[in-house]
């Protein structure tokens, strides 16, 4: 098995290899932490001596579930003992799984296997394996008292209910420190635990979608805006007033806010030690005088139940309510607008009609000038014809008195040729 001894940094440094911080569990409930020794990835593409028959996939992306890994796996499996998927530092986004195999033989089988081949042809993401000397914990840090279900320690795989036998066949564990046998959690096709459901694949941290911030955010129950708190930026109650959706939840309490009443509007909120839904500030009124109804599960099943009922019958209520006001809030919004575009159009229209007078009366204008140059046009025309009228008479009186001199000259003519 893995070395189950606490350690420091200090008391575990080797001179010539690189050493990587490592931690499983649900951070909800256990988190174990410790320290891997492992070869350095630039070693030379001959074995490093003194190896040992442990290696480390590095960097395996979320996408790929534990059924995904086996399956890559496959033909290595009858020769693994053991698995633990483990998160590295500074890996948000990929997970990393520990594997100790039955003889140095097979270690270095699967090194020069599958050390930077694809995990699939589709993807450009490649198998990193490196050589692993020493896997020590440095300590767990328990947020809660786990229970029966989320016990670390599993004799038995809880999918067959056969005993975890490493001798038998390998032993996956998961991140959240559950064990099954790897024949049995290659046939789960989803990426959380059988046990817990706690998902490898954690969501994405919320952010403001105005500022980027991450701290003090609330959604907006009706659309799904994320704005950061009154004592940060308040864009979620800028929202509110930008929108009137007055119920928001708050991130990290997972409390409903109501603007209008500016008051809380849950019942039930979400418990950070397992997750369930449990009654915000809830207390049994016969605790003092020792009731013993309470104590009966059966009892406490049903008044859960009762009062499940009756706070989704509320919750349905107060979000037909708030579907009934955002109804007659967009209704108000489409008349509004309609109202704005009936003005508009008026402007519109109004200007249209102004523009295209005032462009029937330029041409107006610019004909009545062309007339009035027309008609002084005319006038001088009639002057210069009256002008003319005296010149052509006076013409053609020169001229019939010229044609009269030339007449009594031609008649002198005869005369003075008979005289010569």
């Amino acid at each position: 098995m893995w070395s189950s001894s606490k350690v420091s940094e200090e008391d575990c440094c080797f001179s010539t290899t690189s050493l990587f911080n490592f931690s499983s569990g649900n951070p909800r409930i256990e988190e174990t932490r410790g320290l891997m020794h492992v070869f350095p990835h630039e070693s030379p593409p001959s074995l490093p001596i003194e190896r040992k028959p442990l290696a480390c996939v590095v960097g395996v992306p979320n996408h790929m579930t534990y059924a995904d890994f086996c399956q890559f796996c496959g033909s290595f499996i009858q020769h693994m003992l053991e698995l633990r998927i483990v998160r590295m530092d500074n890996m948000e986004d990929r997970y990393s799984v520990l594997i100790r195999f039955d003889d140095q033989n097979s270690t270095d089988a699967f090194y020069t296997h599958y050390n930077g081949r694809r995990f699939s042809s589709l993807e450009v993401e490649v198998c990193r394996v490196v050589f692993t000397i020493d896997v020590q914990y440095t300590g767990s840090i328990e947020h809660a008292q786990p229970s029966n279900a989320t016990s670390t320690e599993q004799p038995t795989c809880p999918v067959c209910l056969e005993r975890l036998d490493q001798d038998t066949s390998g032993i996956l564990t998961t991140i959240c420190n559950h064990s099954f046998h790897c024949s049995c959690i290659s046939k789960w096709a989803d990426s959380s635990c059988p046990v817990c459901r706690y998902c490898q694949q954690q969501a994405e941290k919320s952010i403001c979608f105005v500022c980027q911030t991450t701290e003090n955010l609330w959604i907006c129950v009706i659309c799904g805006f994320v704005g950061c708190g009154r004592y940060k930026g308040g864009h979620a109650i800028i929202h509110w007033k930008e929108t009137q959706h007055c119920y928001s939840l708050e991130v990290e309490t997972k409390r409903v806010w109501d603007y209008v009443g500016d008051n809380y509007v849950h019942r039930l909120i979400q418990s950070k030690t397992d997750g369930k839904l449990v009654e915000l500030n809830s207390h049994c009124m016969h605790a003092d005088s020792g009731c013993g109804s309470c104590g009966d599960n059966a009892m406490r099943e049903a008044i859960l139940n009762s009062k499940v009922e009756a706070i989704v019958s509320e919750y349905n209520e107060l979000l037909a309510t708030q579907l009934e006001n955002q109804k007659l809030y967009f209704e108000s919004l489409l008349q509004q607008v309609e109202q704005e575009t009936e003005g508009k159009i008026s402007v519109a229209v109004q200007k249209a009609v102004s523009l295209k007078q005032q462009k029937i009366q330029s041409k107006i204008d610019r004909c009545n000038k062309e007339k009035k140059f027309l008609d002084e046009l005319n006038d001088n025309l009639l002057k210069n014809e009256e002008i003319w009228k005296a010149k052509i008479l006076e013409i053609e009186e020169r001229v019939a008195a010229l044609m009269c001199a030339a007449f009594v000259n031609f008649r002198d003519v005869p005369f003075l040729f008979s005289t010569l």
